[in-house]
């Protein structure tokens, strides 16, 4: 049989590490397992592009499996997989979030996001085999814990949400308006939904993985200023400032803006020297920032907000706030007399 031509299904994968933690590179392989053998054969591949298979498939049909290898922390993830095989259908998984600078799709715990899902080669005769005329939807859920980011899971630990049977070809669009990992507060949830096809089990090969793919689910960031109170005067020299942030989403910029008034939503101010952080990551962050010395984006006494405000995929949010009343103005209190 004539080796099989494939295709990485992960075409964003290069644009996906270049986003991640500086200091992570990646490996990307595709491995190949044949049945019934079970002979294993992995190959290097670029993160984009199209090659011949190294075995030839044999009757039982064989599995192909898209990994990367991130080197920092040492992680490795299964992007998606195919199983061939003579008479066995085609399935592709693929999910879409607002979210597209990650090879491995990913959203905030707040937002939606799609699952396109196709089918080809479905058979219907009499005659035909049982595996050639229906396959296996699968759709599980994880949590990744408090503070979890998922690396070195054990996936095999994944609830079943639902199971069903696809016996007719052709494509489907599913809506998720939110995710359902598990969790108490619905806006610190981490974790992820896998969506999953399988072949049925014959007399050539056991069921296998059809295809495969998952989204990961990030919290809600939040944050707080400290050193100022809400509506407090403040004479003469500014405080210093703490700014603690939890659960930054590992594409964001992160900033505490000050403008005069009260609090506005959508108001663009000017941005407090020292605050401005840049999260380029695989996983959320925290960070505890100490301002000082920021008295030049003040150019007038009275009215003041400071707010912190976070800028990722799904748009702009202000996490936190507090308004103060500033008066810098030194008066002098004097009397005069003669003497004749």
């Amino acid at each position: 049989m004539k080796p099989l031509l494939y295709c990485l299904l992960a075409v964003g994968l290069l644009c996906g590490t270049r986003v991640a933690a500086q200091t992570a590179t990646y490996t990307n392989f595709i491995r190949q397992v044949q049945f019934p053998s079970g002979l294993q054969w992995d190959a290097p591949v670029d993160a984009m592009g199209e090659q011949l298979s190294a075995l030839a498939i044999d009757p039982g049909g064989a599995r192909f499996e898209l990994w990367t290898v991130m080197s920092a922390p040492l992680t490795s993830y299964l992007l998606s997989s195919s199983y061939v095989g003579t008479y066995i259908p085609v399935a592709q998984v693929v999910i879409t979030s607002e979210d597209g600078s990650s090879a491995i799709p990913r959203t905030r715990a707040d937002r939606p996001f799609t699952v396109d899902i196709t089918i080809t080669g479905l058979l219907a005769g009499a005659a035909d085999p049982e595996p050639s005329k229906s396959v296996k939807f699968l759709q599980h859920v994880q949590s990744y814990g408090v503070k979890g980011t998922g690396v070195s899971i054990d996936r095999t630990q994944a609830r079943l949400m639902s199971q069903s049977s696809i016996t007719t070809n052709g494509t489907q669009k599913l809506t998720f308006s939110l995710n359902s990992v598990p969790g108490e507060d619905r806006s610190k949830v981490r974790g992820e939904q896998r969506f999953s096809f399988f072949s049925l089990a014959d007399y050539q090969a056991p069921e296998s993985q059809l295809a495969s793919q998952f989204i990961q689910i990030w919290p809600v960031a939040d944050g707080a200023i400290t050193g100022i109170t809400q509506n407090q005067l403040i004479r003469y020299a500014l405080p210093q400032v703490t700014l603690t942030l939890n659960d930054l989403y590992p594409t964001s910029t992160t900033y505490a803006q000050v403008y005069k008034g009260d609090a506005q939503l959508g108001v663009t101010g000017k941005i407090v020297p020292g605050s401005a952080l840049v999260i380029n990551d695989s996983v959320p962050q925290d960070r505890v920032l100490t301002i000082r010395k920021y008295d030049s984006v003040f150019d007038t006494d009275g009215r003041w907000t400071m707010e912190l405000v976070t800028v990722t995929p799904f748009g702009i949010d202000r996490l936190c706030y507090v308004s103060f009343d500033l008066d810098r103005t030194i008066r002098m209190n004097s009397a005069f007399s003669t003497v004749e």
